[in-house]
């Protein structure tokens, strides 16, 4: 049994702690998956913060066939793909007050950003779950509701057409 399990079963019968233990555990992570999609710090948490409302309120019916984590994904994806559709064309906003990077690396940033939105929405979901989330293929597969080859396509393809974007031999 892994780690999440006993977690859950703690929470089930009540367990307070648990479940600041599983918001910690979390919460970091969905805020970056969400930050990536919506490239705007309040959004994304706004956003993080409806994922475990939405988990929490269905918690009752949860069965845990897996990692918690990639309903969580699945759930922050959903809510994403809202913002997406409600606010098509919006123009990319500055980079985080907090940040300490050089300019180049801020340019470097901004600018693959603006190429990942413009690819299709699968090929930059996968592309982010990958490189930015640190996910195994077959954890994007499940969170996708894909199967694994299609995963590795769109991981391919994304890369292929963010080079031309791009106007890159190779990334």
């Amino acid at each position: 049994m892994d780690q999440d399990f006993f977690l859950l079963q703690k929470m089930k019968s009540g367990d307070e702690s648990a479940i600041d233990e599983f918001v910690k555990k979390y919460y970091p992570a969905i805020l970056k998956y969400s930050f990536f999609h919506v490239n705007d710090q309040s959004k994304a948490e706004d956003i993080t913060q409806d994922t475990f409302e939405r988990f929490f309120r269905s918690f009752p019916d949860y069965r845990h066939y897996g990692k918690a984590k990639n309903y969580l994904y699945v759930i922050a994806g959903n809510l994403c793909k809202n913002t997406y559709r409600k606010r098509k064309e919006e123009p990319l906003e500055s980079v985080p007050e907090q940040s300490v990077w050089p300019l180049d690396r801020v340019i470097d940033s901004l600018v693959l950003e603006q190429a990942l939105r413009q690819l299709p929405e699968e090929m930059r979901d996968v592309l982010i779950l990958h490189y930015y989330q640190d996910l195994k293929l077959k954890e994007i597969a499940k969170i996708q509701e894909i199967g694994l080859p299609l995963v590795k396509y769109r991981i391919k393809a994304a890369k292929e057409r963010l080079r031309e974007i791009l106007g890159e031999e190779e990334l």
